[in-house]
Protein backbone atom coordinates (compact mmCIF):
# COMPACT_ATOMS: atom_id res chain seq x y z
CA UNK A 1 0.00 0.00 0.00
CA UNK A 2 1.64 3.63 -0.95
CA UNK A 3 1.39 5.74 2.28
CA UNK A 4 1.42 9.64 1.91
CA UNK A 5 3.59 11.36 4.78
CA UNK A 6 1.72 14.61 5.57
CA UNK A 7 3.52 17.04 8.00
CA UNK A 8 4.87 20.50 8.95
CA UNK A 9 8.66 20.31 9.34
CA UNK A 10 10.22 22.92 11.70
CA UNK A 11 13.44 23.49 9.80
CA UNK A 12 11.42 24.62 6.48
CA UNK A 13 9.28 27.11 8.22
CA UNK A 14 12.64 28.31 10.60
CA UNK A 15 14.24 29.05 6.95
CA UNK A 16 11.33 31.29 6.19
CA UNK A 17 11.36 33.31 8.83
CA UNK A 18 9.46 32.25 11.33
CA UNK A 19 10.35 32.27 15.15
CA UNK A 20 11.03 28.89 17.26
CA UNK A 21 7.48 29.57 19.53
CA UNK A 22 5.67 29.58 15.97
CA UNK A 23 6.90 26.43 15.31
CA UNK A 24 7.46 25.06 18.37
CA UNK A 25 3.95 22.14 17.15
CA UNK A 26 6.29 21.55 14.24
CA UNK A 27 7.78 18.09 13.16
CA UNK A 28 11.63 17.18 13.60
CA UNK A 29 13.43 15.91 10.98
CA UNK A 30 14.24 12.85 12.83
CA UNK A 31 10.29 12.65 13.45
CA UNK A 32 9.19 12.10 9.89
CA UNK A 33 12.48 9.73 9.22
CA UNK A 34 11.51 7.57 12.21
CA UNK A 35 7.68 7.36 11.01
CA UNK A 36 8.52 6.89 7.37
CA UNK A 37 10.97 3.96 8.36
CA UNK A 38 8.14 2.73 10.76
CA UNK A 39 5.19 2.37 8.11
CA UNK A 40 8.09 0.76 5.27
CA UNK A 41 8.60 -1.73 8.33
CA UNK A 42 4.84 -2.76 7.93
CA UNK A 43 5.03 -3.46 4.20
CA UNK A 44 4.25 -0.18 2.71
CA UNK A 45 5.66 2.50 0.50
CA UNK A 46 6.07 5.50 1.97
CA UNK A 47 5.65 9.37 0.12
CA UNK A 48 6.39 12.55 1.36
CA UNK A 49 4.17 14.96 0.95
CA UNK A 50 4.89 17.81 3.19
CA UNK A 51 2.39 20.72 4.55
CA UNK A 52 -0.94 21.57 3.02
CA UNK A 53 -0.13 23.78 0.01
CA UNK A 54 2.13 20.64 -1.01
CA UNK A 55 -0.40 18.63 -0.51
CA UNK A 56 -2.43 20.71 -3.00
CA UNK A 57 0.26 21.38 -5.44
CA UNK A 58 0.86 17.40 -5.49
CA UNK A 59 -3.01 16.81 -5.96
CA UNK A 60 -3.20 19.22 -8.56
CA UNK A 61 -0.65 17.64 -10.33
CA UNK A 62 -2.86 13.73 -10.13
CA UNK A 63 -0.87 12.52 -7.43
CA UNK A 64 -2.41 10.01 -5.83
CA UNK A 65 -2.46 7.51 -2.40
CA UNK A 66 -3.88 4.45 -0.83
CA UNK A 67 -3.91 6.12 2.97
CA UNK A 68 -2.07 9.47 3.97
CA UNK A 69 -0.56 9.70 7.40
CA UNK A 70 -1.18 12.94 8.43
CA UNK A 71 0.49 14.69 11.45
CA UNK A 72 0.58 18.35 9.56
CA UNK A 73 -0.75 20.63 12.46
CA UNK A 74 -1.19 23.83 10.25
CA UNK A 75 0.26 27.23 11.00
CA UNK A 76 -2.63 29.61 10.60
CA UNK A 77 -6.26 29.92 11.81
CA UNK A 78 -8.58 28.43 14.61
CA UNK A 79 -9.35 25.44 11.85
CA UNK A 80 -5.46 24.97 10.77
CA UNK A 81 -5.50 21.50 12.15
CA UNK A 82 -8.96 20.72 10.14
CA UNK A 83 -6.78 21.96 6.75
CA UNK A 84 -5.41 18.48 5.66
CA UNK A 85 -8.21 16.60 6.51
CA UNK A 86 -10.79 18.63 4.78
CA UNK A 87 -8.49 18.84 1.61
CA UNK A 88 -8.41 15.03 1.59
CA UNK A 89 -11.72 14.39 2.18
CA UNK A 90 -12.86 16.66 -0.78
CA UNK A 91 -10.57 14.12 -2.74
CA UNK A 92 -11.86 10.91 -1.13
CA UNK A 93 -8.75 10.05 0.06
CA UNK A 94 -8.36 8.17 3.50
CA UNK A 95 -6.18 9.36 6.16
CA UNK A 96 -5.23 8.64 9.73
CA UNK A 97 -6.45 10.36 13.06
CA UNK A 98 -9.98 12.57 13.44
CA UNK A 99 -11.91 14.45 10.83
CA UNK A 100 -11.73 18.45 10.28
CA UNK A 101 -14.70 18.80 12.41
CA UNK A 102 -13.26 17.06 15.41
CA UNK A 103 -9.84 18.95 14.24
CA UNK A 104 -11.27 22.45 14.79
CA UNK A 105 -13.43 21.22 17.72
CA UNK A 106 -10.90 19.95 19.75
CA UNK A 107 -8.19 22.61 18.36
CA UNK A 108 -10.56 25.60 20.38
CA UNK A 109 -10.48 24.20 23.96
CA UNK A 110 -13.24 26.62 25.15
CA UNK A 111 -15.34 24.41 22.19
CA UNK A 112 -14.06 20.97 23.22
CA UNK A 113 -15.06 21.43 27.12
CA UNK A 114 -18.68 22.99 26.60
CA UNK A 115 -18.77 19.76 24.97
CA UNK A 116 -17.51 17.74 27.69
CA UNK A 117 -19.78 19.69 30.73
CA UNK A 118 -22.59 19.15 28.27
CA UNK A 119 -21.71 15.60 28.47
CA UNK A 120 -21.58 15.26 31.77
CA UNK A 121 -17.75 14.03 32.17
CA UNK A 122 -16.17 16.42 34.79
CA UNK A 123 -13.91 19.57 34.15
CA UNK A 124 -12.91 22.73 35.87
CA UNK A 125 -15.17 25.87 35.45
CA UNK A 126 -14.50 28.06 32.55
CA UNK A 127 -14.92 31.49 30.26
CA UNK A 128 -13.41 32.57 27.46
CA UNK A 129 -11.95 35.72 26.89
CA UNK A 130 -11.70 37.74 23.78
CA UNK A 131 -11.00 40.92 25.13
CA UNK A 132 -9.53 42.19 27.89
CA UNK A 133 -12.80 43.74 29.54
CA UNK A 134 -13.91 40.24 28.89
CA UNK A 135 -11.88 39.73 32.22
CA UNK A 136 -14.09 41.61 34.76
CA UNK A 137 -17.14 39.20 33.78
CA UNK A 138 -15.36 36.24 35.18
CA UNK A 139 -18.14 34.65 37.00
CA UNK A 140 -16.35 32.27 39.05
CA UNK A 141 -13.87 33.14 41.96
CA UNK A 142 -9.82 33.03 41.74
CA UNK A 143 -7.88 31.12 41.68
CA UNK A 144 -7.34 31.04 37.82
CA UNK A 145 -5.44 29.29 35.30
CA UNK A 146 -5.29 31.08 31.66
CA UNK A 147 -3.81 29.79 28.28
CA UNK A 148 -4.27 30.78 24.39
CA UNK A 149 -7.64 28.79 23.30
CA UNK A 150 -5.92 27.29 20.68
CA UNK A 151 -2.39 26.69 21.32
CA UNK A 152 -0.51 23.20 21.63
CA UNK A 153 3.22 22.23 23.08
CA UNK A 154 2.07 24.70 26.26
CA UNK A 155 2.32 27.91 24.14
CA UNK A 156 1.11 30.43 26.27
CA UNK A 157 1.89 28.46 29.79
CA UNK A 158 4.17 29.86 32.32
CA UNK A 159 3.96 29.89 36.21
CA UNK A 160 2.71 33.50 35.57
CA UNK A 161 -1.14 31.23 34.11
CA UNK A 162 -2.08 30.90 37.95
CA UNK A 163 -3.74 34.02 38.95
CA UNK A 164 -4.47 34.00 42.62
CA UNK A 165 -6.79 37.19 42.83
CA UNK A 166 -9.56 38.68 40.56
CA UNK A 167 -6.89 42.44 39.94
CA UNK A 168 -4.27 39.72 37.96
CA UNK A 169 -6.61 38.49 35.57
CA UNK A 170 -6.95 41.14 33.08
CA UNK A 171 -3.43 42.10 32.87
CA UNK A 172 -2.64 38.57 31.84
CA UNK A 173 -5.47 38.17 29.09
CA UNK A 174 -4.19 41.05 27.93
CA UNK A 175 -0.84 39.93 27.20
CA UNK A 176 -1.92 36.49 25.83
CA UNK A 177 -4.28 38.46 24.00
CA UNK A 178 -1.80 40.80 22.34
CA UNK A 179 0.92 37.94 21.78
CA UNK A 180 -1.21 34.90 20.89
CA UNK A 181 -3.79 36.80 19.07
CA UNK A 182 -6.55 34.59 19.77
CA UNK A 183 -9.21 34.60 22.69
CA UNK A 184 -7.87 33.03 26.35
CA UNK A 185 -9.10 30.70 28.11
CA UNK A 186 -9.91 30.96 31.56
CA UNK A 187 -10.11 27.94 33.91
CA UNK A 188 -10.56 27.46 38.03
CA UNK A 189 -7.01 26.52 38.72
CA UNK A 190 -6.60 22.80 40.03
CA UNK A 191 -4.01 22.22 42.52
CA UNK A 192 -3.82 18.61 42.19
CA UNK A 193 -1.93 15.61 40.33
CA UNK A 194 -2.22 16.15 36.19
CA UNK A 195 -2.13 13.22 34.28
CA UNK A 196 -1.85 12.56 30.16
CA UNK A 197 -4.08 8.99 29.23
CA UNK A 198 -2.93 7.69 25.95
CA UNK A 199 -6.23 6.39 23.93
CA UNK A 200 -5.98 4.24 20.70
CA UNK A 201 -8.60 3.40 18.44
CA UNK A 202 -12.21 4.66 17.25
CA UNK A 203 -15.54 4.40 18.55
CA UNK A 204 -16.18 1.11 20.56
CA UNK A 205 -12.90 0.08 19.99
CA UNK A 206 -11.25 2.69 21.27
CA UNK A 207 -9.23 2.05 24.94
CA UNK A 208 -6.60 3.60 27.48
CA UNK A 209 -3.58 2.31 26.80
CA UNK A 210 -1.89 3.81 29.93
CA UNK A 211 -1.11 7.00 31.92
CA UNK A 212 1.56 9.01 32.29
CA UNK A 213 1.73 11.21 35.75
CA UNK A 214 4.02 14.61 35.00
CA UNK A 215 6.57 15.20 37.45
CA UNK A 216 8.31 18.28 37.87
CA UNK A 217 12.22 17.79 38.68
CA UNK A 218 14.20 20.48 40.38
CA UNK A 219 15.05 23.74 38.18
CA UNK A 220 11.78 23.42 36.22
CA UNK A 221 9.16 26.28 36.05
CA UNK A 222 6.76 25.25 39.32
CA UNK A 223 3.37 24.66 39.40
CA UNK A 224 2.82 23.92 36.23
CA UNK A 225 3.46 21.55 32.26
CA UNK A 226 4.50 24.82 31.05
CA UNK A 227 6.24 25.66 27.43
CA UNK A 228 9.33 25.73 29.07
CA UNK A 229 9.38 22.59 30.88
CA UNK A 230 7.72 20.71 28.20
CA UNK A 231 10.22 22.01 25.31
CA UNK A 232 12.89 20.99 27.79
CA UNK A 233 11.16 17.72 29.12
CA UNK A 234 14.24 15.40 29.29
CA UNK A 235 15.77 17.65 31.55
CA UNK A 236 13.08 19.16 33.49
CA UNK A 237 10.00 16.60 33.72
CA UNK A 238 9.43 13.00 34.97
CA UNK A 239 7.18 10.98 33.14
CA UNK A 240 6.12 8.46 35.84
CA UNK A 241 3.90 5.58 34.68
CA UNK A 242 0.99 5.09 37.10
CA UNK A 243 -1.64 2.32 36.96
CA UNK A 244 -5.16 1.97 37.25
CA UNK A 245 -5.00 -1.01 39.37
CA UNK A 246 -3.08 0.40 42.18
CA UNK A 247 -4.47 4.20 42.08
CA UNK A 248 -8.18 5.17 42.12
CA UNK A 249 -7.23 8.82 40.63
CA UNK A 250 -5.91 6.67 37.60
CA UNK A 251 -8.94 4.14 36.73
CA UNK A 252 -11.40 7.35 37.03
CA UNK A 253 -9.24 9.41 34.29
CA UNK A 254 -8.86 6.47 32.26
CA UNK A 255 -12.28 5.50 32.17
CA UNK A 256 -13.16 9.61 31.47
CA UNK A 257 -10.40 9.60 28.71
CA UNK A 258 -12.31 6.92 27.09
CA UNK A 259 -15.54 8.95 27.25
CA UNK A 260 -14.23 12.11 26.11
CA UNK A 261 -12.88 10.11 23.27
CA UNK A 262 -15.98 8.79 22.13
CA UNK A 263 -18.05 11.54 22.84
CA UNK A 264 -16.10 14.19 20.42
CA UNK A 265 -16.03 11.35 17.87
CA UNK A 266 -11.76 10.98 18.09
CA UNK A 267 -9.86 8.48 15.80
CA UNK A 268 -7.41 6.01 15.99
CA UNK A 269 -4.77 7.52 18.65
CA UNK A 270 -3.93 10.55 21.01
CA UNK A 271 -3.80 11.90 24.43
CA UNK A 272 -6.42 13.48 27.17
CA UNK A 273 -5.56 15.34 29.66
CA UNK A 274 -6.82 16.07 33.46
CA UNK A 275 -5.76 17.51 36.55
CA UNK A 276 -7.44 16.76 40.05
CA UNK A 277 -8.48 19.05 42.13
CA UNK A 278 -8.49 19.61 45.86
CA UNK A 279 -10.23 16.49 46.84
CA UNK A 280 -7.79 13.89 44.21
CA UNK A 281 -10.86 13.76 41.40
CA UNK A 282 -9.66 13.88 38.02
CA UNK A 283 -10.94 16.63 36.04
CA UNK A 284 -11.15 16.81 32.07
CA UNK A 285 -8.62 19.94 30.87
CA UNK A 286 -7.88 18.97 27.10
CA UNK A 287 -8.01 16.45 24.12
CA UNK A 288 -5.23 15.83 21.39
CA UNK A 289 -6.37 14.13 19.00
CA UNK A 290 -3.01 14.43 16.57
CA UNK A 291 -0.68 13.92 19.39
CA UNK A 292 3.31 14.36 18.36
CA UNK A 293 4.91 11.53 17.54
CA UNK A 294 8.84 12.04 18.15
CA UNK A 295 9.59 8.65 19.50
CA UNK A 296 11.37 9.86 22.58
CA UNK A 297 10.39 13.69 23.19
CA UNK A 298 6.84 13.13 22.42
CA UNK A 299 4.34 11.95 25.52
CA UNK A 300 2.15 9.29 23.56
CA UNK A 301 5.40 7.48 22.53
CA UNK A 302 7.15 7.97 25.30
CA UNK A 303 4.32 6.32 27.59
CA UNK A 304 3.46 3.32 24.81
CA UNK A 305 7.67 2.88 25.41
CA UNK A 306 7.22 2.90 29.28
CA UNK A 307 4.90 0.23 28.41
CA UNK A 308 6.86 -1.89 26.61
CA UNK A 309 4.98 -0.79 23.00
CA UNK A 310 7.63 -0.59 20.52
CA UNK A 311 7.59 2.95 18.33
CA UNK A 312 6.44 0.93 15.19
CA UNK A 313 3.67 -1.02 16.99
CA UNK A 314 2.18 2.20 17.97
CA UNK A 315 2.18 2.73 14.21
CA UNK A 316 1.11 -0.25 12.80
CA UNK A 317 -2.13 -0.01 15.44
CA UNK A 318 -2.78 3.78 13.96
CA UNK A 319 -2.67 2.50 10.37
CA UNK A 320 -4.62 -0.82 11.22
CA UNK A 321 -7.14 1.68 13.27
CA UNK A 322 -7.48 4.10 10.10
CA UNK A 323 -7.85 1.27 7.18
CA UNK A 324 -10.87 -0.04 9.42
CA UNK A 325 -12.61 3.16 7.50
CA UNK A 326 -11.47 1.72 4.32
CA UNK A 327 -13.52 -0.74 2.23
CA UNK A 328 -10.73 -2.35 0.66
CA UNK A 329 -8.94 -4.05 3.55
CA UNK A 330 -5.39 -3.96 3.44
CA UNK A 331 -2.74 -6.31 5.20
CA UNK A 332 -0.07 -4.92 7.13
CA UNK A 333 2.94 -7.37 7.94
CA UNK A 334 4.65 -5.11 10.65
CA UNK A 335 6.67 -7.33 12.72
Amino acid sequence: MKIGLTYDLRVEYLAMGYGEKETAEFDREETIAELESAIRACGHSTDRIGHARALVARLARGDRWDLVFNIAEGLRGLGREAQVPAILDVFEIPYTFSDPVVMGITLHKGLTKSVIRDAGIPTPGFAVVERESDAAAVAFPPPYFAKPVAEGTSKGITPLSIVRDREGLAPLCARLLEEFRQPVLIETFLPGREFTVGVLGTGDEAEAVGTLEMGLRPGAESGVYSYVNKERCEELVDYILVRPDRDPAVREAERLAVAVWRTLGCRDAGRVDFRCDAAGRPQFLEVNPLAGLHPTHSDLPILCSRLGIPFVRLIERIIRSALERVERPVTTICP
